[in-house]
């Protein structure tokens, strides 16, 4: 105990867990993520814990990340702040980009995938992985889960320093 309360005496690391909009962006990403091993189980009837460290797949990780943080920022600063437009300007891009330049690599590792290996100089140790991007519905419903998390998350319980104030694991 006394290794932790040294390290959280340090202000740097006190400032990092009292930053809630980070702690509920990154739960909104690590949720989504995990929802993904339930859509395989659900929907596909399999038990595939391996896309717990897999891109690609329902729902978008990315897309829960970075709406979950940038709704935080807005509500954090005000939905008029500079800093709002900046984040949301980024997620517009991260989603855009998961639903269509790396949705397209992936879909033409696919097809490279399935040339025939007299067609390769030299054959890959292991086929170019596919799962790269996102449809338009796994962006949206990732850009659904951040909000979702992140908003009453830092309105109703605050940053990991607020919980662990709140448990007496930190004082100050």
């Amino acid at each position: 105990m006394n290794y932790l309360s040294d390290l959280l005496s340090t202000s740097s690391f006190k400032e990092l867990l009292d930053n809630s909009v980070l702690a509920w962006g990154l739960l909104a990403c690590g949720l989504a993520q995990l929802s993904k091993l339930f859509v395989e189980l659900i929907f596909f009837q399999r038990w595939k814990p391996s896309v717990l460290l897999e891109t690609g797949g329902m729902p978008s990780s990315h897309s829960a990340l970075v709406t979950g943080t940038a709704s935080g920022v807005g509500l954090e600063l005000g939905f008029d702040h500079p800093a709002f437009a900046i984040a949301s300007a980024l997620a517009f891009i991260v989603m855009y980009d998961a639903s269509g330049v790396r949705r397209s690599a992936g879909m033409i590792a696919s097809r490279v995938n399935e040339l025939p290996a007299e067609n390769w100089p030299s054959f890959p140790d292991s086929p170019l992985k596919e799962s790269l991007g996102h449809s338009r519905i796994e962006v949206l419903i990732g850009s659904l889960i951040g909000p979702a998390v992140a908003l009453p998350g830092i309105a109703l319980i605050g940053s990991p320093l607020h919980v662990l104030n709140d448990f007496g694991l930190i004082l100050g």
